[in-house]
């Protein structure tokens, strides 16, 4: 009887300690400072669509958001979200109720540049106000379970 706690005594210690070497890195969420943003018309290829709102298709521009993000973390990020407010030029907001404009694949470490592509409705007027943007990613790439 003494022998079998023992033995189990001994294996999950045995398991508790090998957690620490064994151990997966974690995804952390990492702040991205956004800098130098602007934005310009797409290239023509890039720039058919639509916005489509209720139901009905409305005339739409494009634009690329682009600026430098600043990783600090030292790693690679992956999938980062990037937020801001974006503004016509009646200071009516352009993307109502909501504050993320797209994502980043990847950004490695240091000063890199972005762009992401937005569609606005035609008759918006420019030019667009870019406001407090900002972004966050993760260490590791975030796989989608379904």
């Amino acid at each position: 009887m003494i022998s079998r706690k023992l033995t189990i005594l001994l294996v999950s210690c045995l398991l508790w300690l090998s957690s620490w070497v064994i151990t997966p890195s974690a995804m952390a969420l990492t702040s991205v400072k956004l800098l130098d943003i602007s934005y310009k018309d797409c290239p023509p290829e890039l720039a058919k669509g639509t916005v489509t709102s209720g139901g009905s298709s409305l005339p739409a521009s494009c634009y690329l958001i682009t600026g430098k993000a600043n990783n600090p973390s030292g790693k690679t990020l992956y999938d980062a979200d990037v937020f801001g407010r974006i503004y016509d030029a009646n200071n009516e907001p352009i993307l109502q109720n909501r504050s993320r404009v797209g994502s980043i694949p990847e950004i490695p470490p240091g000063v890199s540049e972005f762009e992401v592509r937005i569609s606005v409705p035609s008759d918006q007027p420019t030019p667009l106000k870019l406001k407090q943007f900002k972004a966050s990613g993760f260490t590791g790439k975030v796989t989608p379970i379904f």
